[in-house]
């Protein structure tokens, strides 16, 4: 049924989808299992996206299915999950990128932040103090925004929190010159290596 599941959700069929979910469920199988068959779906977008055989609508289309089966299933599953605050770096108003990034890390499980657009270090700084996140990521589509993201790995240091977070930034103009230009510790241009990222620095969400 797990090929089922996931072809029904590659290829758009919510309401197939929640059926299948429902009938695993009254079958008897772990609500954790059925969760890990749906991400495996959400894998297969991700690599199709980074294919462009499939593009952002198909992403966030898949997404809002896998939401809507998380959210069935994450009450019947025990569990804290990794956190992660993401947020588009000052002068950088661009969110399509990082809401589609949150998309995939909410729905794989991990708790995340979204601070918004235009956000200014102080607020990436009070997040680390509030929330105490694993991942920190910094999102931008304009070449300016380096410079942001720079300064902000820069008064995150300043703060004293650098050794408290990994962070990650991303957007198509951004490379591995950029990424050592700004300190981060890895980049990536969608949302198919934030989540690799994640994983890797994580643990895997639970």
């Amino acid at each position: 049924m797990s090929k089922e599941l996931t072809d029904a959700i590659v290829g758009m069929d919510e309401a197939g989808a929640m059926r299948l979910v429902q009938a695993m469920l009254d079958a008897g199988a772990d609500p954790s299992d059925v969760l890990e068959e749906a991400k495996a779906a959400m894998t297969v977008l991700g690599d199709k996206f980074e294919c462009e055989e499939v593009f952002i609508p198909e992403l966030i289309m898949g997404g809002e299915i896998m939401k809507g089966i998380a959210d069935e299933l994450k009450p019947r599953i025990k569990g804290e999950a990794s956190g992660v605050s993401r947020g588009t770096v000052a002068g950088d108003i661009h969110d399509i990128g990082k809401d589609v990034v949150v998309l995939m890390l909410d729905v794989n499980g991990y708790d995340v932040h979204d601070l918004g657009i235009d956000v200014p270090i102080e607020k990436f700084v009070a997040a680390i103090d509030e929330l105490e996140p694993q991942v920190i990521g910094l999102s931008g589509l304009l070449t300016l925004a380096f410079d942001s993201m720079k300064a902000t790995v820069e008064g995150i240091a300043a703060a004293g929190k650098r050794d408290q977070v990994r962070i990650m930034i991303g957007g198509s103009p951004v490379d591995e010159q950029v990424c050592a230009y700004t300190g981060a510790d890895g980049w990536g241009r969608d949302a198919a290596a934030a989540l690799r990222m994640a994983a890797e620095w994580t643990g895997g969400a639970a």
